[in-house]
């Protein structure tokens, strides 16, 4: 025991300074030649342009010691990246088509081949809202649910907003029954109709669009557009508006609600069904929920929590689900407000 003490060090050991990621590569593009830095630019997308430019500002100032660690941190990220990596996508492609001819590479590729947005849906990220709506409004319904799909919820939700109330609630039909499109629709956006439309081939599927992209939308419109919308979107299929009100406000999203609206939510809520529906949430969310009851409340649950072994996924989900349908009453009665969709969503 005695060996072991007189091995202690106490010399205080200082932390090592570091630098986030965005702040070290706007210093590293602030250290290049002009045109050097744009070539770099022109092959991000629009947000991470956006965050680069806001971290140069921020570091216009920056210390010796902060360009040193930006240094640092290219120098120790760059051995991590293989050589293999560097143009492997342009060489592989080349091997393939010159192995097999370029109708069977076309058709091996788009099998196996990583697929990533087109340039076509990225210039869509860079044109400002007013141009967005624009072309929502003169599109095809199917070829405005792809652009939809593809746009920043927030700024998705402020592009519908101007247009005509069919055409809306149309767009979010289309854009919430997405599952997937053909490769080719992503790479071509004036195509969209025509590769939709194929069949009998296997052409590589891109996940796009469906009820929770469109939830998210929805959450980011005003009020008084977003009920609109879901009552017209009721009236041509219930179902899927059902599952959207549902991904809209999920049970997580209980840990938005203040004290005093949780506590009315769950005083009306039966005690096994919050079991249940807590068994499948980590103990901070249980924590959360069990302090807005009384003691005596709160021990109960606990106890029937503590006497259930294995609880099927299936349960929890209906008994969550269940909640949750209290809760959108309370907030259509304006018994309690939901927070987080848009300012005024309640």
């Amino acid at each position: 025991m005695a060996d072991e003490i007189d091995t202690l060090d106490d010399t205080p050991v200082s932390a090592k300074p570091t630098i986030e990621g965005a702040s070290a590569a706007a210093i590293l593009l602030m250290l290049l030649d002009e045109s050097e830095a744009a070539t770099i630019l022109k092959h991000l997308d629009a947000d991470e342009v956006r965050q680069l430019a806001r971290s140069m500002f921020d570091s216009a100032n920056a210390s010796e010691t902060q360009i040193d660690l930006a240094l640092s941190h290219f120098v120790s990220e760059s051995r991590n990246v293989s050589a293999l990596a560097v143009g492997a996508d342009t060489r592989i492609r080349t091997v393939i088509h010159e192995a097999v001819g370029n109708v069977r590479a076309d058709n091996i590729l788009a099998a196996v081949a990583p697929q990533s947005s087109a340039a076509s849906l990225e210039m869509l990220r860079w044109m400002d809202v007013d141009a967005i709506s624009a072309l929502l409004a003169n599109e095809h319904p199917q070829v405005g649910a792809l652009i939809l799909s593809v746009l920043v919820p927030d700024v998705a939700a402020r592009a519908i907003e101007t247009l005509d109330e069919a055409l809306q609630s149309e767009l979010v039909l289309r854009a919430a029954q997405l599952t997937a499109v053909p490769a080719a629709a992503i790479e071509d956006l004036e195509s969209v109709l025509a590769a939709a439309n194929v069949s009998g081939q296997r052409v590589a599927k891109q996940p796009i669009g469906g009820p929770s992209d469109v939830a998210k939308i929805m959450k980011k419109m005003p009020k008084q557009l977003s009920e609109r919308t879901i009552r017209a979107l009721k009236k041509q299929d219930k179902l899927l508006a059902q599952i959207i009100e549902e991904e809209m406000f999920i049970f997580e999203n209980l840990r938005d609600l203040d004290a005093k609206s949780l506590g009315t939510v769950l005083r009306s809520v039966d005690a096994a069904q919050l079991a249940i529906a807590l068994k499948g949430t980590d103990a901070d969310m249980v924590d959360r929920c069990l302090a807005t009851m009384s003691k005596r409340a709160s021990e109960t649950i606990r106890d029937e929590m503590a006497e259930m072994t294995m609880v099927k996924r299936v349960d929890v989900d209906e008994a969550q689900k269940a909640i949750m349908q209290v809760v959108r009453q309370m907030a259509s009665s304006g018994e309690i407000m939901i927070a987080g969709a848009g300012d005024d969503y309640v």
